[in-house]
């Protein structure tokens, strides 16, 4: 992955935390769906949680993280978005094409962000 993508995806994701962060909330929820297996997944997954950290934003203070990931087995990741929707997160992390696809399939009002080194929009969309 082009570090240039994942930090465009970290930082709309930090933005995100920062304008929904109030004193005092409960920590707020974040679904990271992936459809790799959680060891290829994981350096994404820590760099995640790292850019979190280095901007404020503590795992179990101020967010909690569920992660699901599919190893492979792309036909359970809607089952997994709806589980991770069920649990309220307020923001789905994707960390691949196919898993924000689903993400986008499974919600219009909860934000996604993602990384994909694809056109996001001929990509999940389906358009040319």
């Amino acid at each position: 992955m082009r570090r240039r993508h994942f930090i465009t995806f970290l930082t709309g994701a930090t933005a995100w935390v920062a304008a929904t962060a109030r004193a005092g909330e409960a920590p707020r929820g974040i679904g990271i769906l992936g459809g790799a297996s959680e060891k290829a997944g994981a350096p994404f997954a820590a760099a995640f949680v790292k850019g979190l950290k280095d901007t404020g934003f503590i795992e179990g203070e101020h967010v909690t993280i569920e992660y699901r990931w599919a190893d492979g087995r792309y036909d359970l990741m809607p089952s997994f978005a709806a589980e991770l929707l069920g649990r309220d997160v307020a923001l789905l992390a994707c960390f691949d094409a196919p898993s924000a696809a689903v993400a986008k399939a499974a919600t219009k009002t909860i934000p996604i962000v993602f990384v994909t080194g694809a056109d996001p929009v001929n990509t999940i969309s389906g358009s040319q």
